[in-house]
């Protein structure tokens, strides 16, 4: 196949895999089908426009983007991610463009308008999910130890306390909600829990933001890099909340999940020397928004298992 950006080239078109369609359609509506119907088009200009080849779609890519393998204009490995732009990924670009690749994966190119982003090439097979529970959780917390810097002068992200109002503003409102009946003292606990953590905050560092070991992939430069940052700034205590609830369903699933649990908030804030109990609020007030954001698109299942999780806290 020659470059998609080779003069009298026809234009490469490429579908949305099935699973990013069934997401989109189900999180974002009438605004995420227009978005799919479209993103052919974009892709077809990005690739003629970055001078790339496609070698193949990932389809178990993003939730929220689309994935390409693809070889830059000198034949190098690289991955095009074009994503759906909201406010919780419209800095991913800043966010890596600060890390510079400490930590994370390397941004090559962005156009941020878009959600576009040109990455290096790192082992999409191969995620700290392939390691077993106790070496994941180690390689993820000397990752994180990389990730958590100070944010430059001026910086273009959102803090904790200012995003994470918006979300208690949309639990209560579902709190109201038929599908929230049985969550509804769960939910009091976590608003409780978030409204004094921002109230007393003193830490400001960037944030990934959606840190989980699906998000850490194998790389040839690196062992391990993250990928996917929804940056925020903020204490590190809310960046760790998303790792305690790593591998829920198998959590879960073992006897003593209460215990378990527990014992994962202990160690991970001993760990990374994070408050137990600030860890164990933001923990406790994303579980619950999470979950409850689940049941409102009607995830039920996913909803359940995390609310549960939210009361073994």
């Amino acid at each position: 196949m020659g470059s998609a950006g080779d003069d009298g080239a026809a234009p490469v078109r490429l579908d949305p895999p099935e699973r990013l369609s069934r997401t989109v359609t189900a999180w974002e509506g009438e605004a995420g089908r227009a978005w799919l119907a479209a993103l052919p088009d974009l892709t077809a200009e990005l690739l003629r426009r970055w001078r790339l080849t496609p070698e193949r779609v990932l389809a178990a890519g993003g939730q929220i983007s689309m994935i390409v393998l693809v070889r830059d204009a000198e034949g190098g490995p690289a991955v095009l991610k074009v994503g759906l732009v909201n406010r919780e990924t419209d800095q991913e670009h800043a966010a890596l463009a600060h890390w510079d690749g400490h930590g994370a994966v390397r941004l090559l190119a962005a156009d941020p308008g878009q959600g576009a982003l040109l990455l290096e090439r790192l082992h999409a097979d191969e995620s700290l999910r392939s390691l077993a529970e106790p070496r994941a959780m180690l390689e993820a917390t000397d990752l994180l130890r990389r990730l958590w810097v100070p944010p430059a002068a001026g910086h273009p992200f959102t803090s904790v306390a200012d995003f994470t109002g918006e979300l208690a503003e949309l639990l209560a409102r579902r709190r109201a909600e038929p599908y929230a009946a049985d969550a509804r003292a769960l939910i009091d606990e976590a608003l409780a829990a978030r409204a004094g953590l921002v109230a007393d905050s003193a830490e400001s560092f960037l944030l990934h933001g959606d840190f989980h070991h699906g998000n850490v992939l194998a790389g040839d430069r690196m062992p391990w890099l993250a990928i996917d940052p929804k940056p925020k700034v903020g204490e590190r205590a809310y960046d760790l909340a998303w790792l305690a609830r790593d591998r829920l369903a198998t959590l879960a699933a073992q006897p003593g999940s209460r215990a378990a649990a527990r014992r994962r908030i202990t160690s991970l804030a001993d760990a990374l020397e994070v408050d137990r109990d600030r860890l164990r609020g933001w923990s406790l007030f994303r579980a619950v928004e999470a979950g409850v954001w689940y049941l409102s698109v009607g995830g039920r299942e996913d909803g359940e298992l995390l609310l549960e999780f939210a009361s073994w806290l």
